[in-house]
């Protein structure tokens, strides 16, 4: 439950999504419905952000590269 002063932090990867229908994911739903709302933001990150080993850079490069949607 969210009171005053207090904030919520709501964490997820929308690459990992193994739905069917990805579009059915509630992290893509609440990106799209609550997006332009005053107070709420959303933070994505991609290989820069990667704080692992460096091959998990490269990995997620690779796959940005190829079409596929990593941040």
């Amino acid at each position: 439950r969210l009171g005053f002063n207090s904030k919520m932090v709501i964490t997820g990867d929308i690459t990992q999504i193994d739905l069917e229908n990805a579009k059915n994911s509630g992290l893509i739903q609440a990106q799209t419905l609550l997006n332009n709302i005053d107070g709420i933001s959303f933070v994505n990150f991609n290989e820069r952000d990667v704080v692992r080993h460096d091959l998990v850079k490269h990995i997620i490069k690779a796959y940005g590269q190829n079409g596929f949607k990593t941040d």
